[in-house]
């Protein structure tokens, strides 16, 4: 049985962590991202890691950095044997990896050495990836360059969007740390191989504005990618429309790329440089995500084709 620190911030972590406290093992402490100003009040909002640690009253540690040596003498004498992180959201220095006595193992949401970094989820649909996965990585000082000790793939489906990828992954990683703590210091650890690497750069909201000079396939990943956020929008009908479901529609038209050449109940055609894009899932400014259809009898002078 280990002594184990649990350090996570978002929903995606909060699996993991049921999953020890479910265990033989002990969590002694958690540390998680400091409250923040979240929703229409600003009013500061615990992390889901922070809430279901009170729960089970477990400590709970919000350093800013773990580069500060008070906070490093804090964690060490918490004496775990092993730290746990997923996504958690800080960098662990060297003298914090070498603290645990079988040191810091992270619950990565992909296959490495693909998609290293912080968006790996929705890089893997951007990029129109077949599969997926979760590695157990020994950490190291490096970004997601650790030995990996455990991997599970998994298929993404057509239909799948950047929530229902988190989810799943979220709970495959629960399930296979599981696996690794109990044998940890008995796995072999591989070195990944650096020159198949390829890098998940952060989301940015400016990615979420569809261009339609680009081809309806990349368009459709990106609502899917983006989806819950930061969300595809475009511009139509002389406002700004979150997109939320899209579909190709694979035709050639000599319209004009971006026209809107036939918008009905069952989605709204625009012109991509490479096929058509059926819009399904919209959102107004202040409403709720709606069905074209009802887009459509709210506002049927946008009828056409």
């Amino acid at each position: 049985m280990s002594r184990i620190i649990f350090a996570g911030t978002p929903q995606f972590s909060v699996p993991s962590l049921l999953a020890i406290l479910n265990s033989q093992h002990t969590v002694c402490a958690v540390y998680t991202q400091p409250d923040r100003k979240a929703g229409r009040g600003r009013k500061l909002q615990a992390s889901p890691v922070k809430l279901i640690a009170l729960e089970h009253e477990i400590n709970v540690y919000q350093p800013i950095t773990l580069k500060d040596e008070t906070v490093q003498t804090q964690l060490k004498e918490l004496e775990a044997d092993l730290m746990v992180v997923v996504a958690y959201g800080l960098i662990l220095p060297k003298i914090v990896l070498e603290t645990p006595r079988l040191g810091c193992i992270n619950v990565h949401a992909s296959l490495l050495p693909r998609w290293r970094g912080a968006a790996p989820i929705q890089r893997a649909l951007l990029a129109g990836d077949n599969t997926t996965g979760i590695t157990m990585m020994q950490m190291d000082v490096g970004l997601d360059t650790g030995g990996m000790i455990k991997t599970a793939g998994c298929e993404i489906l057509l239909d799948d969007n950047g929530q229902v990828l988190h989810d799943r992954l979220s709970a495959m990683g629960a399930e296979l740390l599981t696996n690794t703590i109990d044998e940890i210091g008995n796995l072999p650890v591989i070195a990944q191989d650096d020159s198949k690497a390829t890098y998940a750069n952060k989301l940015e909201k400016s990615e979420a504005q569809l261009d339609w000079n680009e081809p309806a396939i990349v368009l459709e990943r990106k609502v899917r990618a983006f989806n819950p956020w930061p969300v595809a929008q475009a511009d139509l009908f002389g406002q700004t429309l979150r997109i939320w479901k899209a579909k190709v529609i694979p035709v050639f038209t000599t319209e004009p790329i971006g026209s809107i050449v036939r918008c009905q109940r069952d989605g709204i055609d625009i012109v991509t440089s490479d096929g058509i894009l059926r819009l399904l899932n919209i959102q107004k400014a202040g409403k709720k995500p709606m069905p074209v259809s009802d887009f459509i009898n709210a506002n049927p002078e946008y009828l056409c084709g």
